[in-house]
């Protein structure tokens, strides 16, 4: 099922801007503030991290436009937290640092002039996930990166909510959110002796906050 909706969101990519006469091609590129929500998650953090990608808007109407994108986004969740042991209190940072390729598909309507809302849905294909450990207080201080791609789905669903400001002269401002719809967290495999476990993990979604910036023509 995901597999064809990747491909009906590229096809219709593809599509509309070989359809359109009318269309405005452009960039964007701007910062996140992600997290993750769902179980076990009430003491993550928002992690910042950034995207950038390129968009084609294919005008409908006078009002209204379709805009299919093509990002490159970081995002995943930030853990904090202090352990006294023996009278010693270090310090943990847990980085969990999930990227993305994004295929929103935005429809967007015209309040005035330069001025739209959009909303829409999109489709994220997982191309890498690591967690970053850092420890220090007490004397202590290291840090340690592994990957954990495969505890992850490789795709995600979410819905996109949001506003732009396009200048006269092309240069455009957006702030947009972006709910998760779909569970981020795959199932985790263990060899135990000769066989293996399979461990069911937390049901999470990604949560994004985005601010933008770019151009087009």
């Amino acid at each position: 099922m995901k597999k064809i909706l990747l491909f009906a969101a590229v096809a219709i990519f593809m599509f509309t801007a070989a359809q359109s006469q009318e269309l405005r091609i452009g960039f964007k590129a701007g910062v996140n503030l992600s997290s993750l929500v769902g179980e076990n998650t009430d003491d993550y953090e928002m992690r910042p991290g950034f995207h950038i990608g390129g968009l084609v808007e294919i005008p409908i109407s006078e009002k209204f436009a379709v805009q299919p994108e093509l990002l490159y986004s970081s995002q995943g969740a930030k853990l904090e937290f202090n352990l006294t042991d023996y009278g010693i209190t270090s310090n943990y940072i847990t980085k969990i640092k999930l990227d993305y390729i994004n295929i929103p598909i935005i429809a967007k309507y015209y309040v005035i002039e330069g001025l739209s809302l959009e909303a829409g849905p999109q489709l994220g294909i997982l191309v890498n996930a690591e967690n970053k450990y850092e420890v220090s207080g007490g004397g202590l201080s290291e840090s340690n990166a592994e990957g954990v791609k495969d505890n992850y789905n490789t795709f995600d669903i979410g819905f996109a909510l949001g506003a732009a400001y396009r200048l006269s002269k092309g240069i455009f401002f957006s702030a947009r959110y972006v709910i998760g719809i779909g569970d981020v967290a795959g199932d985790i495999e263990h060899e135990l002796g000769s066989g293996v476990i399979e461990l069911e993990t937390f049901k999470q979604r990604n949560n994004v906050f985005q601010v933008s910036a770019g151009f087009s023509f």
